[in-house]
């Protein structure tokens, strides 16, 4: 199905795609301007005072634990999502938390180490939460022949986002001569108002098909458990989505550092925060670009062919760009790979996400989106801190090759997957929980 000028008409909920993706592109505000921007660099050099070994490593800290809650409570809260039918509520709730920490970043002052790592936890878990009830809602609002374009329909929406944020920030970075970290404060405040006006539509038009199923309210967490329980027993019957995820997480190592150390990275290789700031320009447009073209081909294609594609491209960007720094290539080298980085971000996210859709059941599309997120989560921690140390150790092109290498062994392990048989097997009649 291709994209056109309205790429909503021709289906017969476009009201509701749309609104599910404007969620996709509000939530940009805190995964691009937040995680992967601003907000390390105002920790290393504002928040921590005089000290910015120490501000990278509270970095690092405030990351792994906002990973490590929703590595915890993804898949109790999506297996509760099913089963009382509240994936709308958790979505919309997770949205207006985290645009109002977002927005409470700005309040932040030179030394408010404690109140900047609450903050930013507390909001990093309802983002990442919000991410898991956003994809569960794909298998309702798509069909097996349309939900690789639906699902990059929404990336694509998310890469808008970015760019309009970016070209905003940016004004405000050059345009008025703002470009020092401690002036990033207007800048979170925006960043939380846009999360809140970018999930109106979703409040509106965005509803759930599910139905909650019986049991007393005192046992709704017991239910979770129990239909985590039955999952696990079906694991034969979902073996090549558990293969997926196996290797969605080792290539997610990458990703997940790439997404949070990128502001960091640009910095610790010379470039200041407008260079900075054009970078992921740079990179939020190519992936704008990959994502449309995804929409395009992915549902032809197949979806870990998709991945593959992008898998290939991670590795020769990482791998590139840990040779930039080695050779002392010139910057524009550095621009080229930038272009890379953006390809390969566009396209692993929408097609990563297409596969785990096309592989749940729709009464469990809420539970399995949540261990979706528990593997992308917990790959944050790992990859995070194998990064971290391995930079510490032997230096920062070392640690960019330790990043191709995990793409190279999630390509490996992506080859055990037959997406047939994943989709066959959501297809077939679900189980019944006891």
């Amino acid at each position: 199905m291709p994209l056109t000028l309205n790429p909503f008409r021709n289906l017969p909920n476009g009201r509701a795609v749309w609104a599910w993706g404007m969620f996709d592109l509000a939530n940009q505000s805190f995964q691009l301007l937040i995680n992967t921007l601003l907000f390390s660099i105002f920790v290393q050099q504002v928040v921590v005072i005089d000290d910015p070994a120490r501000g990278y490593s509270l970095w690092q800290f405030m990351t792994v634990a906002g990973l490590l809650l929703i590595v915890l409570l993804s898949p109790i809260l999506g297996a509760l999502a099913d089963h009382k039918a509240w994936k709308r509520e958790l979505l919309l709730t997770t949205g207006v938390l985290c645009a109002a920490l977002t927005a409470s970043l700005a309040l932040l002052q030179p030394g408010q180490v404690a109140l900047a790592f609450a903050l930013y936890v507390t909001a990093a878990l309802a983002c990442g939460l919000g991410e898991n009830f956003l994809g569960s809602f794909l298998p309702e609002i798509s069909t097996p022949k349309n939900i690789g374009y639906i699902s990059a329909l929404g990336w694509t929406m998310s890469y808008i986002g970015a760019l309009l944020l970016l070209g905003i920030t940016a004004a405000y970075a050059f345009a008025f001569d703002r470009a020092e970290p401690a002036e990033a404060r207007p800048l979170f405040l925006f960043a939380g108002l846009w999360f809140a006006g970018g999930i109106l539509p979703a409040f509106l038009f965005l509803r759930e098909r599910a139905t909650p199923q019986p049991g007393a309210a005192h046992t709704v967490i017991g239910q979770a458990f129990k239909r985590l329980a039955a999952s696990a027993r079906e694991t034969q019957r979902y073996r090549h989505l558990a293969r997926f995820f196996l290797a969605f997480f080792v290539y997610s190592l990458g990703t997940q550092t790439v997404i949070y150390f990128l502001g960091l990275i640009s910095s610790e290789l010379g470039n200041s925060l407008g260079q900075t700031i054009l970078f992921a320009l740079a990179v939020a447009l190519t992936a704008g670009v990959a994502s449309a073209l995804v929409a395009k081909f992915q549902d032809r294609l197949g979806h870990t062919r998709t991945v593959t594609i992008f898998l290939v491209t991670w590795i020769v960007a990482t791998a590139g760009l840990a040779l930039t720094q080695l050779l002392h290539a010139p910057p524009a080298a550095f621009w080229a790979i930038a272009g890379l980085i953006g390809v390969g971000l566009g396209g692993i996210g929408t097609a990563s996400r297409a596969v785990v859709g096309a592989f749940s059941p729709p009464d469990k599309s809420g539970e399995f989106f949540g261990v979706w997120g528990t593997c992308y989560k917990l790959s944050g921690v790992v990859g995070v801190v194998a990064f971290v140390q391995v930079r510490n150790a032997l230096g920062l092109p070392l640690s960019l090759l330790l990043l191709s290498a995990f793409f190279a062994a999630g390509l490996l392990l992506l080859r055990r997957v037959n997406e047939q048989a994943g989709i066959a097997a959501a297809q077939s009649p679900p189980a019944t929980v006891a």
